[in-house]
């Protein structure tokens, strides 16, 4: 007789939890909202829900990203500014972090705002993590999804799509 461990019970209700059928190809997603504190991304046309990814976010995920290093994911209205399918996380959506309000904030702190905010994959050559990335927020403030979900928004995901993230 087997014995199942309580750690590959959580792993196998958080694989059967964010399993769920694809986004068509040909639907188009106009928006997309992360909740910070459900560690998901929310995907949507016309506000009804398409599809809610589990994600990993920054070392740091409480609060907004306040400055350059700090290992926060921003926290605001943002857009889909940039899409790069050879970069060094698998695919990677650019997201419009600094806007001029998170400039301002980090000018007034001594700071650089920092950049390069992203949705993307896991590293290239670590695909084979797959859903495990999720026990741990890893990033240095970007919104990390397996291999696979990066693929499928990549693909559908246009430019200017509206990301809202929220606390």
């Amino acid at each position: 007789m087997h014995r199942v461990t309580p750690l590959l019970c959580c792993i196998l209700a958080a694989i059967a939890f964010t399993a769920s059928a694809s986004i068509p190809l040909t639907v188009k997603p106009d928006s997309i909202v992360v909740y910070k504190q459900r560690h998901e991304l929310c995907v949507f046309k016309n506000k009804a829900l398409l599809k809610t990814y589990k994600v990993a976010l920054g070392l740091q995920p409480s609060g907004a990203k306040q400055f350059e290093g700090d290992m926060r994911t921003p926290e605001g209205a943002y857009f889909i500014n940039g899409k790069n399918g050879h970069s060094l996380y698998h695919k990677s959506l650019g997201i419009s972090y600094p806007a001029a309000k998170d400039r301002q904030a980090a000018y007034k702190l001594g700071k650089r705002p920092g950049g390069d905010i992203k949705i993307h994959g896991l590293p290239n050559g670590q695909g084979y993590v797959g859903e495990l990335h999720r026990l741990k927020d890893w990033t240095h403030g970007c919104i990390a999804l397996t291999d696979e979900e990066i693929d499928e928004l990549f693909d559908r995901v246009a430019l200017g799509t509206p990301v809202n993230i929220l606390p």
